[in-house]
């Protein structure tokens, strides 16, 4: 593995972006993090400290600002879909120049829109499945046994430093259907556990009936937008995540902050409405979930 050093900066260190910046500081790559001036500060002063039992309980020293000021090797967008417009006003194109862009954002629209911003060939599709949330500026919990992340590019060496640092990592070749895998397990547990306030256990046990429906009309749109993706594949991966799990669109609403019921819900909906398939439940979820954190924002 090439061990040159790398560069790499993190717009928006919360759970996930805050996760990786910290393994890879440990791992001795410079890290700049991207952020407002409460949690730059922080971040300077204190560092990034996560409390995990996968990665053990250990703080990393990173760098922080309010915006990109000299050129990096790789960028990590991990900004809530909700901010995202507001975030990229800290990473001027110029300055960013030719750096990999990574974002692991939910939802479909946003490569779109990194690639009208920054050079189209640079940003990489990205997902990741993990559980991990922000504190406190600097303070991150990871709760969850994995920490997985998925590329579709042809990132050997990177995806090597990256897991020597702890990550998973699958290099896919299929942007679309790795996109899809991601959405079509990530929609159902988003608005099953924020429309009804439960964890995973529950939902794929007292509400399985409502799972199925709703995985049966998502994989529907997934299989019409060109990926493979059918229900009894992601049905099996959420009976193997913990009963504990919770989304983090869940924990947002419970909190009072914006959800991604939009990049979520609103990404499927809009699938399936330009490949002519019908998804009630799905809509009817999306509806709740606005009602409800509206009358509660």
């Amino acid at each position: 593995m090439n061990t040159t050093p790398l560069t790499v900066a993190v717009l928006g260190p919360g759970g996930v972006g805050g996760l990786i910046g910290a393994l890879l500081a440990r791992a001795g790559y410079r890290v700049v993090c991207l952020a407002g001036e409460p949690t730059a500060a922080a971040l300077n002063q204190g560092g990034l400290h996560v409390e995990s039992a996968h990665y053990g309980d250990f703080t990393a020293a990173v760098e922080a600002d309010t915006r990109l000021r000299a050129a990096v090797d790789v960028l990590f967008v991990t900004v809530k879909q909700t901010s995202l417009d507001d975030a990229l006003g800290r990473v001027p194109a110029p300055v960013l120049g030719n750096a990999v862009v990574i974002p692991l954002l939910n939802g479909l629209d946003h490569l779109g829109l990194l690639r009208d911003r920054y050079p189209a060939a640079e940003v990489v599709a990205g997902t990741i499945r993990v559980e991990a949330t922000r504190t406190a500026p600097g303070r991150i919990h990871h709760t969850s046994p994995f920490a997985d992340l998925e590329l579709a590019a042809p990132l050997d060496e990177f995806a090597d430093r990256l897991r020597h640092a702890g990550l998973g990592v699958t290099l896919r070749s299929d942007e679309t259907a790795m996109l899809w895998d991601k959405l079509a397990f990530l929609a159902p547990l988003a608005l099953l556990t924020t429309r009804h306030r439960a964890d995973v256990g529950t939902i794929r046990g007292d509400l399985r009936p409502e799972l199925l429906t709703v995985l049966d009309e998502i994989t529907a749109v997934a299989r019409a937008a060109g990926a493979p993706v059918t229900t009894e594949t992601v049905l099996s991966f959420f009976d193997r995540v913990p009963d504990t799990m919770r989304s983090s669109m869940q924990r947002d609403a419970e909190a009072g902050r914006p959800v991604e019921v939009d990049a979520t819900g609103g990404a499927v909906l809009r699938a399936g409405a330009a490949h002519h398939v019908e998804t009630p439940v799905t809509a009817r979820l999306v509806a709740d979930v606005v009602r409800l954190t509206t009358q509660e924002a």
